[in-house]
């Protein structure tokens, strides 16, 4: 799914808040990301709009461990090339 050319491949439909504060995230969403039961996700607060981002702490943790690698590789060249 490419979200940057096509929004409206993003848009999973809407979610009512309950009375506790829950929301269901739609089926579809949860079949493409794949979030099951018991996965941890984490949520944040929009930088600009009003809302939130909600994301797996899995791809979360994947992507910071991916750019700490990609920061070390660029520094050891650096450092190699001074």
């Amino acid at each position: 799914m490419n979200c940057r050319s096509h929004l409206e491949d993003c848009f999973y439909g809407s979610a009512t808040v309950g009375e506790k504060g829950q929301v269901v995230i739609p089926a579809e969403a949860r079949a493409e990301l794949g979030i099951k039961p018991g996965d941890k996700i984490l949520i944040m607060r929009h930088p600009v709009m009003d809302g939130i981002v909600m994301t797996k702490f899995e791809s979360v943790r994947g992507f910071l461990d991916d750019f700490s690698r990609r920061i070390d590789s660029i520094s050891e060249d650096e450092e190699n090339n001074s």
